[in-house]
């Protein structure tokens, strides 16, 4: 990610959020196996099909439950009507995030998940991340101004305290459709100084910041993408392990938001 400009959007929530009182926390998760620990660990609860809020035929599915005065929902998209496998990536994931943001009105995003990591900028496997700046690496428009609108560089909204209390690591965000690395989205990636790669993360910053919600981004790195394994190889046999480190993350910086305000954090 290129050093931030004047023509770098920051995060719209950072001016929007004020200093309201955190009551309703909505988790953004691409996979079931990253989800259902944390259903299990904040004791929710499955909305019935027949009561979903979500628009007929749309295989997003939520959790939902109160947790240390909060209200938690937690959705994911779902597995594939067709396919059955999980409905990864950056659509599926702009879609279930925009309509909980309409229909749950959020105060607060975290969009939880694994990524892959840069062994170069200090990644590890099991190291979680807060995100710092999102952007994707495979929208090549090459044209002015499309250009920057493709990358769609932006920092994510602030938790300087979070940072602090929880001490986990800082890096920024690179966000792609493929769990491969092309020779162009090395390019990008690079361009980006980007520690972590995934499939959705700055699909739903985007989202978030259009509707002036803050959000922040918990990464746990499964897969080392400039490392000798194979990504996909590496990505399943770290997946389980990996999902309870960002149980853990997840855990501490909810218990941290529990109680605060939106300036607190």
């Amino acid at each position: 990610m290129a050093p931030p400009s004047s023509e770098e959007p920051v995060c719209a929530a950072a001016e929007a959020a004020g200093a309201g009182a955190i009551s309703k926390v909505l988790v953004v998760i691409a996979m079931q196996t990253e989800a259902l620990p944390l259903v299990t660990r904040f004791q929710l609860v499955e909305a019935a099909a027949d009561e979903s809020i979500f628009p007929k035929g749309a295989p997003w599915t939520r959790y939902h439950g109160d947790y240390k005065g909060l209200h938690i929902d937690l959705v994911w998209p779902g597995k594939d009507p067709v396919l059955g496998v999980d409905s990864v990536g950056t659509v599926s994931a702009a879609l279930v995030t925009y309509a909980s943001i309409q229909l749950l009105k959020p105060d607060l995003i975290i969009n939880a998940g694994t990524a892959g990591g840069f062994k170069a900028r200090g990644a590890g496997i099991g190291d979680v991340f807060l995100a710092s700046d999102v952007a994707f690496h495979d929208r090549r428009i090459p044209i002015p101004v499309f250009d920057s609108y493709g990358i769609g560089a932006r920092k994510t909204f602030e938790t300087p305290n979070i940072v602090k209390e929880l001490n986990l690591k800082v890096g920024k965000l690179s966000t792609g459709d493929s769990l491969d690395m092309s020779p162009h989205d090395e390019t990008t990636i690079l361009s980006n100084e980007a520690t972590l790669k995934d499939m959705e993360g700055a699909a739903v910053a985007y989202v978030a910041d259009l509707f002036s919600t803050p959000a922040i981004f918990v990464k746990a790195v499964t897969d080392i993408v400039d490392g000798e394994k194979p990504t996909a190889e590496e990505f399943l046999q770290n997946l389980i392990s990996v999902t309870m480190a960002l149980d853990q993350a997840v855990l501490q910086v909810v218990d941290f938001v529990s109680g605060k305000r939106i300036s607190d954090l």
